[in-house]
């Protein structure tokens, strides 16, 4: 629909001699006192109203927006652009593939199946540390990489020539929020409409949690289920609430001895603590022009983790240095600046701003920080970090043991290396120290930090422990440019920091695995053994299924930890070795001080290497050009494919939709507690042969060594299903004391432990529907589609809770699973549910009369008869939800408008 312009806010804006159309926000009475981030929102409803889905109604409540309301309002978001990685893209473009199939079954063209926002993916979550601390680490793991991921690879090339509007960047480039921020993102876009060029604020989702990194670029993006984002390639908005804003004052600079990532730890337990689940955050004040744009970005980056939707910055000159350093073009700077003055998006920190809740951080107050041992929110200042550790130790390690008579569960391990490395291993060795991760690799003032504490170590004579697995996996080239330029990499490489590849590596679980004969040392000891990491999550069993215990940190403090060994540490007072005339050396002494971090960075980065970084950026290596890429319209499935396999998402569709029914005579499949992630539903990770997903690849002739991660399995459903609730960290409370993907199976006899999936399996045969019972913030962290999809194709019906994490609850509806939640204050322990119960749910086929009903009723009947009965409510939030939820899912809604149109 063309748009309808109520408002009268189309106009020109003229820069350089060049004629923009643009909305302008002042047509509007109540813009000039909005939040940035809900001024460009503001303009996203007044360039798509069409007096149907979006109209002058719309546009006033957004523009009337009662900062002090509960969100109630939804509107319609269209964001400009698409941004993916390849775990969560590659069934984004499997989808696409299929419903090509699916509108051609039911006589349409599939070449109406596109992108209609220009999508963009970075390929970033597939290269494993498995080679490490040597010079050719990064070319082998590359190897390898290809390798295991050829046929992905290989149907990603393809999407790239089928699709209009679909652009990839190859292995190798970066990670993929360090792409968007050093290239990808426009801050203002610019495209032909009807003839006429058009400029708007850049926004986006994207297929990734930390999406919200590009917000410290002044660009309104988040964090979406691949489901949400195939819907928005699709040309479909995103539905919303008008959310409350928490306006955040940042004033003071960091002091000596702090960094970036101690700043956003700090705010991160901050945020957490106040509660901003499903609101915007906003920077703003004198101090916000202080804030170097690597750390807004980094700042921006852990946006999930305090639980907002975005952490918006605003565009200022910060903005525009940043631009040009990047290598962005003048003419793109010149119209940010001007567009953004024009709308009055440009930060000016003198006026007032509307926003629903304050904060206010210092940051002369912020401390050196760790995070951990399982929570990014959980952080622990440096100077407490040994005795924290301690308290921390007596959950991970098997009872009270002190053999080394040292205050704590010890235990002594003699190891012996293959190379004649011989040490003693005890619980809380530090068995990976990685620079990892999007949050600091983009960051010089903590890279380069590290660089220089990494020199002034080996200068002192220090080295890394000889059981700890130590990398670098920077966010682009750029970083090894001026690791370069500066001189600094010879002294990582000494301490065994070596560069292992461009991309997410530990941070999502790609670590590789730990050297055999650690590796069996733990296992066989039961060592609680540690992982620290500069990334963005530590959730449980997510590093390496070796560890137990995780921590967070900056560049810096990753490269002393591994100096130190182990968590059992305290800098202040114990000694991280000697120089050569045998000085104690501290942690204090190797420290760079902040004004030669500053100095290097003058030094040692510049445009040139920003644009020689991203010179012909989706052209690829000769690796990806010398892969064979198949032709044609619609894709080619090979029947022996064990990583892209066509989806049954459309078998047996109809062009209508079948009627809702009610759930009857429903079967518990897990009983979960308090802050289930989608990291414990989503398969993530490495799998063992003896788990379904491996007796499947198994059974299809794949060898154990070429498994590969489930991340890398995305593309075929048979294998993700089969990894769903089998996280090795997950508690079913059908089951007492056991951890994994295991339930109880009621189809037979006494009802046995099973396997989640065989059990599902069974239960889809009898022909029993299922349903899954949770307790509060149910699916949050990373914005993982197949913790959805994967719960739909167990068979799964509801998910009732407590409470929910917003994008899990809206995939679960994309999926065509209904969300519930317990009355308010009750939970299942509470009405005395424990999972044994059959359960049907009353009242959904009101959807089928065009009604969302606020509560359906739940009963509960035990083995003896005895019913517990309860009116849950309905986490159906919008009326586009409903209609997604009545045709069994968004892409079943999306595929039914484009075979009727």
């Amino acid at each position: 629909m063309s748009n309808v312009d109520s408002f009268g806010a189309k106009g020109v804006l003229n820069v350089e001699g060049k004629d923009y159309e643009i909305f302008r926000l002042n047509a509007v009475e109540g813009a000039e006192s909005l939040p940035y981030s809900l001024k460009v929102l503001l303009e996203n409803l007044l360039r798509t109203e069409d007096g149907a889905n979006i109209t002058a109604d719309h546009v006033r409540a957004l523009a009337g927006w009662d900062k002090d309301a509960q969100p109630s309002t939804e509107i319609q978001f269209t964001p400009a652009r698409v941004i993916m990685q390849d775990f969560t893209g590659v069934p984004c473009i499997v989808d696409l593939a299929t419903m090509r199939e699916a509108v051609q079954e039911l006589g349409g063209d599939p070449k109406r199946v596109n992108p209609l926002a220009p999508a963009e993916m970075v390929i970033d979550h597939s290269v494993q540390i498995d080679a490490f601390g040597n010079a050719g680490a990064l070319e082998r793991n590359m190897e390898i990489e290809y390798e295991r991921n050829g046929e992905r690879y290989q149907f990603l090339r393809w999407g790239q020539t089928a699709f209009d509007d679909f652009k990839v960047v190859p292995p190798g480039t970066g990670i993929v929020h360090q792409v968007n921020i050093e290239y990808l993102a426009r801050t203002v876009m610019t495209r032909e409409v009807d003839g006429v060029l058009r400029a708007y604020p850049d926004t986006c989702v994207g297929t990734d949690s930390h999406t919200t990194m590009v917000n410290g670029l002044g660009v309104l993006g988040w964090g979406v289920g691949g489901i949400e984002a195939e819907a928005a390639m699709l040309g479909q908005p995103v539905s919303m609430l008008i959310p409350r804003v928490v306006g955040f004052k940042l004033s003071g600079s960091i002091p000596a001895g702090a960094t970036a990532t101690d700043v956003v730890l700090t705010i991160t337990e901050m945020l957490r603590k106040h509660g901003v689940v499903g609101k915007f955050v906003e920077f703003y004040g004198e101090g916000v022009a202080e804030v170097p744009l690597a750390n807004r970005a980094t700042i921006g980056n852990m946006s999930p983790e305090f639980g907002s939707t975005a952490a918006m910055f605003p565009i200022d000159d910060v903005t525009l240095d940043y631009l040009r350093l990047t290598g962005r073009s003048e003419e793109n700077v010149a119209l940010v600046e001007a567009y953004a003055k024009e709308q009055g998006l440009w930060h000016d920190p003198s006026r007032e701003l509307r926003f629903s809740e304050f904060l206010e951080l210092d940051l002369s107050t912020v401390v050196p920080s760790i995070s951990g041992p399982k929570r990014p929110q959980d952080r622990i200042q440096l100077t407490d970090a040994k005795e924290q550790f301690r308290k921390d130790i007596h959950n991970y390690a098997a009872g009270e043991a002190d053999e080394l008579g040292i205050g704590r569960p010890s235990k002594a391990v003699d190891v012996e290396m293959e190379d004649g490395r011989e040490f003693t291993l005890d619980h809380g060795l530090v068995s990976i120290a990685s620079i990892t991760s999007c949050t600091n690799t983009s960051n010089p003032s903590v890279m380069l930090a590290a660089a220089l504490l990494a020199r002034n170590a080996a200068e002192k004579g220090l080295t890394s422990k000889p059981w700890v697995k130590t990398s670098v996996a920077p966010g682009s080239k750029v970083v090894t440019d001026y690791y370069e330029k500066s001189g600094l990499t010879p002294y990582l490489e000494k301490l065994g920091f070596y560069i292992v590849g461009y991309g997410c590596a530990t941070c999502i679980g790609n670590s590789g695995p730990l050297e055999a004969e650690i590796s069996e040392a733990i296992q066989a000891n039961d060592l609680a053994a540690t992982a620290v990491l500069s990334g963005n999550r530590n959730f449980e069993g997510r590093i390496n299924p070796d560890v137990k215990m995780n921590y967070l940190a900056s560049p810096p403090l990753v490269i002393a930890y591994a100096l130190a060994g182990t968590m059992d540490f305290d800098f202040e007072t114990d000694a991280l070795g000697q120089d050569a005339d045998g000085n104690d050396v501290f942690l204090r002494d190797i420290w760079p001080s902040p004004t030669e971090v500053e100095d290097v960075i003058g030094r040692s980065i510049d445009k040139e290497m920003f644009a020689k970084g991203y010179e012909g950026v989706f052209d690829g290596d000769e690796r990806w050009k010398s892969l064979e890429t198949p032709t044609g319209a619609t894709f080619e499935w090979a029947d022996d494919s064990t990583y892209v396999r066509k989806p049954p998402y459309f078998e047996g569709m109809q062009a209508q939709p079948e009627a809702v029914e009610d759930i009857q005579g429903a079967r518990v499949l897990l009983k979960l507690g308090d802050s289930v992630t989608t990291d414990h539903i989503s398969p993530a990770g490495s799998f063992k042969s003896d788990t379904p997903a491996g007796q499947y690849l198994l059974a299809n002739g794949v060898d154990r060594k070429d498994f590969n991660s489930y991340g890398s399995r995305r593309g075929n459903h048979e294998v993700m299903i089969r990894g769903t609730f089998a996280n090795i960290r997950i508690k079913n409370q059908l089951l007492d004391g056991v951890e994994g993907g295991f339930t109880r199976d009621f189809t037979q006899e006494g009802a046995p432990q099973a396997y989640v999936y065989d059990a599902a399996e069974n239960y889809r045969e009898a022909g029993t529907p299922l349903v899954v019972l949770g307790g509060k913030e149910y699916g949050s962290g990373s914005s993982r589609d197949w913790a959805a999809k994967g719960t739909a194709l167990l068979g799964v019906k509801a998910v009732i809770t407590e409470s929910f994490e917003r994008i899990h609850r809206s995939n679960l509806i994309g999926m065509g699973v209904l969300p519930l939640q317990f009355p308010s204050g009750e939970s299942a322990d509470s009405l005395g549910l424990d999972g044994t119960e059959t359960f049907d749910v009353a009242g959904i086929t009101a959807l089928n009369e065009g009604q969302t009903p606020k509560t359906v009723h739940v009963t509960a009947t035990k083995a003896d008869g005895a019913k517990v009965e309860f009116d849950a409510d309905v986490r159906i939030d919008t009326p586009g939800e409903a209609d997604y939820y009545r045709n069994g899912g968004i892409l079943q809604y999306v595929l039914r408008q484009i075979s009727a149109s």
